[in-house]
């Protein structure tokens, strides 16, 4: 059994200056009104040009960004590598429009390929498809009911073209690619141009991946009908299982516009339904390759019990968990000293343009019930725990 409350392991890789970062960053957002006041002001402080970036970059970039360049990520993938953890490289600048900027996040997410390509401590890339291609066109192509206009169905091939270009430099050099779930009215044409890509690349082994929310109350039967696919075409079938982000804007959109909302009823659902979907996938271990985005001890714990009991080796590539850098570090750093393959997700990007993300984090770890609470209570021991020796 897992001892996922093992501080030293958890922060091997911290000096005590980046405990001390962590609790006193942590200690903030656990205040609500500051994370809201700080939602507010940063970016304006940013766009009015006062010099806060170099404060930013020394703090809450520090502990959830790997840098603002891939060349900057190599002393945080080094560092991870030495304690058997992996790195996915993950540009999170968002909400560009232009086609320039779309073909710029397009190269800069092949160079994450070719960062990765025999680089055992690099297992997989990662990419958004709003990242290459305006959200209104793929609202467009998820409409299945519609014919898009000849205007828009150009745009659209050029979104596709983007991605089968990503896809097929993954596949070219063996790097695993994982495909980013979005919003449920962008989905089905991402779920659809992805497993296109699984039947050109995934015949011996899985290169290109799907992540499955699994606060969706649809998608444990998703799955079931993804293996008969799998299964009947001789494909292995990719899955990032991950709980999901975006649920307090799809209950909204739901209820603004008058359909049943695609959510779990509640939180014990999801978690029914994520490890329903480890089970699954495990038993059906012939046709699945997965990784498990996951923060949450008890699925963390649990997939590496059916493991054992299906007889996988811990170090079998077909089975990943994944964590957020400067989150979780008890889980991932126990289960990496435990022989299992985890990797971090390591987002990069210039300061300004990285700000969405790190504010959502903040948001995240003020709004997930414990989640604070934990990382700062992990932190005082292992402090504590250095203390007395």
């Amino acid at each position: 059994m897992l001892d996922f409350s093992n501080t030293e392991i958890a922060f091997s890789s911290k000096q005590p200056n980046d405990l001390t970062r962590a609790y006193w960053l942590f200690k903030v957002v656990s205040y609500p009104w500051i994370v809201k006041l700080g939602k507010r002001i940063t970016p304006w402080m940013l766009r009015m040009g006062l010099p806060i970036k170099g404060i930013i970059k020394a703090t809450i970039f520090k502990q959830f960004c790997g840098g603002e360049t891939i060349d900057e990520c190599s002393v945080r993938i080094e560092e991870l590598g030495k304690f058997g953890v992996g790195t996915i490289l993950d540009y999170s600048v968002e909400g560009k429009t232009s086609d320039d900027d779309f073909e710029e996040t397009t190269r800069i997410i092949l160079s994450t390929i070719e960062k990765a390509k025999n680089a055992p401590n690099i297992p997989f890339a990662v990419f958004k498809v709003s990242g290459i291609g305006r959200f209104d066109l793929l609202e467009k192509a998820s409409d299945f009911s519609c014919s898009p206009d000849t205007q828009s169905m150009e745009e659209i091939n050029g979104v596709k073209r983007r991605f089968e270009r990503i896809c097929e430099a993954a596949a070219k050099h063996s790097v695993r690619l994982f495909i980013d779930a979005e919003e449920t009215w962008i989905q089905p044409v991402l779920d659809t141009w992805t497993l296109e890509m699984m039947r050109n690349y995934n015949h011996q082994e899985a290169i290109i991946y799907n992540t499955v929310q699994m606060y969706r109350h649809d998608r444990l039967a998703f799955l079931h009908e993804q293996l008969k696919t799998a299964r009947a075409e001789g494909f292995v079938y990719g899955v990032k299982l991950v709980r999901g982000a975006y649920m307090e804007k799809e209950r909204e959109r739901a209820l603004k516009l008058g359909y049943p909302s695609p959510i779990q009823p509640d939180k014990t659902a999801t978690d029914r339904d994520y490890d329903a979907a480890l089970r699954f996938t495990v038993e059906h271990a012939k046709h699945f390759a997965v990784c498990a985005g996951s923060h949450n001890e008890e699925s963390s714990r649990l997939l590496t019990a059916l493991m054992q009991e299906a007889n996988i080796p811990a170090e079998d590539p077909r089975f990943y968990f994944a964590q957020l850098l400067g989150m979780s570090d008890h889980i991932s750093y126990n289960l990496a000293n435990a022989g299992y393959r985890v990797a971090k997700y390591v987002p990069f990007g210039p300061v300004k343009e990285v700000l969405p993300y790190l504010l959502r984090r903040a948001d995240e770890n003020t709004s997930v019930a414990g989640q604070t609470g934990r990382e700062l209570g992990l932190i005082q021991q292992e402090r504590q725990r250095r203390r007395n020796q």
